[in-house]
């Protein structure tokens, strides 16, 4: 499966995260009560990429953490085919409860696995609140899910596949788009 093109190269990537670190930032009137939750694998850099960029601009730290949602998935057992899931665990910095939670991913496609993020979030405490940014919002919804924050809008067809790669667990910072043959 080799890419087609690159949509996000490591500078385009760094001005995105830039990007929703302000609108995060603007839209809660600061950052106070605020949380973010990376959704593993890479969700979790993101969320810490954006944590270091508003400290930049408030001066302030925000609290991350990480999400594992294996057991919340609806699709567990059609893509493990009789295989145990792997569970990794979650590790939330501050109890969530009347806390703004924004879920950090870093691809939206059918908005089964926020779904699973927020039922995870959701017995882990009750947040006043539950935003979502994502670097990259595909379309193709199956669930009334939407992003608030969006890194890049890339239209795909179901024939294509996008693939994010961050220097944390990849090497490189970018993002391609496939096409499933």
């Amino acid at each position: 499966m080799a890419p087609k093109a690159i949509v996000l190269d490591e500078k385009a990537i760094q001005r995105a995260l830039t990007r929703i670190a302000h609108e995060i930032i603007e839209r809660n009137k600061g950052i106070e009560d605020c949380v973010l939750i990376g959704i593993k694998t890479r969700g979790i850099y993101l969320a810490q990429r954006l944590a270091e960029r508003i400290n930049q601009i408030e001066g302030v730290q925000v609290p991350v953490g990480d999400l594992d949602i294996t057991l919340y998935r609806d699709d567990l057992t059609v893509e493990t085919e009789n295989a145990e899931p792997e569970v990794r665990g979650s590790s939330l910095p501050i109890d969530i409860a009347n806390q703004k939670v924004i879920l950090v991913d870093d691809v939206l496609y059918t908005g089964r696995t926020v779904r699973a993020a927020m039922d995870a979030l959701i017995d882990m405490g009750r947040p006043s609140q539950i935003q979502l940014a994502v670097l990259v919002d595909r379309g193709h919804r199956e669930l009334p899910i939407r992003a608030d924050f969006i890194g890049k809008n890339i239209p795909t067809s179901r024939q294509e596949k996008i693939v994010v790669e961050l220097s944390e667990t990849d090497g490189e910072d970018k993002v391609t788009i496939h096409s499933i043959e």
